[in-house]
């Protein structure tokens, strides 16, 4: 039995560790995923009504730029904070909005994915 294992060991190990690896990596694509998803649900519900939240399509206000294009004025991951502490800027009819800093992160996660090339 133990020259079974040694003669499969290194090789099973090794299947062993790939194994997870790839388990680890489809996890963290899940998980990826989950934000995205939660981040587009956040700005549907809370932002569609004056801005485009997808990759296509035009504002519903005039004045609110489309998130697909928030990277040409700065950068995106820079409104976490503001997200975090209260985001009162932006066009004249726009409202306050504060997010846990969970529902920020995919926020910014899903206005990332979005960006025009």
């Amino acid at each position: 039995m133990t020259a079974q294992l040694l003669k499969f060991g290194p090789a099973s190990g090794l299947l062993a560790g790939c194994a997870l690896l790839f388990g680890s990596a489809l996890t963290a694509t899940a998980e990826d995923l989950s934000q995205l998803a939660v981040g587009q649900r956040l700005l549907e519900e809370n932002c569609a009504r004056c801005h485009a939240v997808t990759r296509i399509g035009d504002s519903p206000h005039p004045q609110a730029p489309p998130f697909r294009t928030l990277s040409e004025r700065y950068p995106v991951g820079q409104i976490e904070e503001a997200l975090v502490e209260g985001l009162s800027t932006g066009h004249p009819d726009m409202p306050e909005f504060i997010f846990t800093p969970a529902k920020a992160a995919a926020i910014i996660a899903y206005m990332t994915s979005i960006q025009a090339k």
